[in-house]
């Protein structure tokens, strides 16, 4: 029974993450400590299976062939390093006040987001060079501390940043967070925590099978549906990472 809610969750969070560009852990880390697990164990073992959901988009997005190289160098060389540094420190550090702060600000994505109507309906690419290029760099490195230590929800932070910064879409920037965020940057995540830590590795292939489905399914969504529902759909789930967050 455990193995299929499991699956289940996993099918769930990571078809609605895959969608709207993040927020995978709203409903599957959540789920893993209510099942028992501590939550340096629990989020060791959803980062292993996040990266899956990364796999399950790649599969998807890249068919599109949307991605352009110079970019993805460029995300991965300014997010890594911090995902690596996040993951390193939160094993170390009480996290319920920072986990309240990432709410508020989680929250203030949707609104944000909201309030912004034409945000992200059309590509009008900026701050490809100079100050405002690693200006938007230095971000994604924040953003990369925090998706190390902190799992919920910053996946959103990439792709609103991508949208409002560097001037994406809504469906090339979800495409982008997909495969670096879920793939490369979730992985240095889990590389690190399972060194570090702990993770439950009995639970993971149902984890595993679900966020792999779950991102494929998400991906192939937010082509098929296009800018408007992604936009739609980021919102509400920014909202409810946030709310979660908040009240923990």
């Amino acid at each position: 029974m455990d193995q299929l809610i499991l699956f289940a969750v996993s099918l769930v969070a990571n078809t609605f993450s895959a969608f709207a560009g993040g927020g995978a852990g709203l409903l599957q880390l959540p789920i893993l400590i209510f099942l028992g697990l501590p939550f340096a164990i629990a989020l060791a073992t959803h980062k292993v299976a996040s990266v899956a959901l990364g796999v399950g988009a790649t599969l998807r997005h890249l068919r599109e062939g949307h991605l352009e190289r110079r970019f993805v160098l460029f995300i991965l060389a300014t997010g890594l390093p911090g995902v690596v540094l996040g993951a390193s420190v939160i094993l170390q550090v009480p996290g319920r006040w920072a986990e309240i702060a990432l709410g508020l600000l989680t929250l203030g994505l949707g609104v944000y987001s909201f309030i912004r109507k034409e945000l992200g309906q059309e590509t009008r690419l900026q701050h490809q060079s100079g100050r405002g290029l690693w200006f938007g760099g230095l971000v994604l490195f924040v953003i990369g501390v925090l998706n190390g230590s902190l799992t919920s929800g910053t996946g959103l932070f990439v792709t609103l940043w991508l949208v409002r910064w560097f001037g994406a879409d809504y469906k090339s920037a979800v495409a982008y967070t997909l495969i670096l965020v879920g793939l490369f940057w979730n992985g240095s995540g889990a590389l690190t925590l399972g060194l570090l830590g702990e993770i439950r590795w009995d639970w993971l292939p149902a984890l595993l099978a679900g966020s792999l489905a779950g991102g494929y399914l998400g991906a192939h969504l937010a082509i098929r549906q296009g800018n408007r529902w992604i936009k739609r759909v980021f919102e509400i789930v920014t909202v409810l990472v946030g709310l979660r967050l908040i009240w923990g």
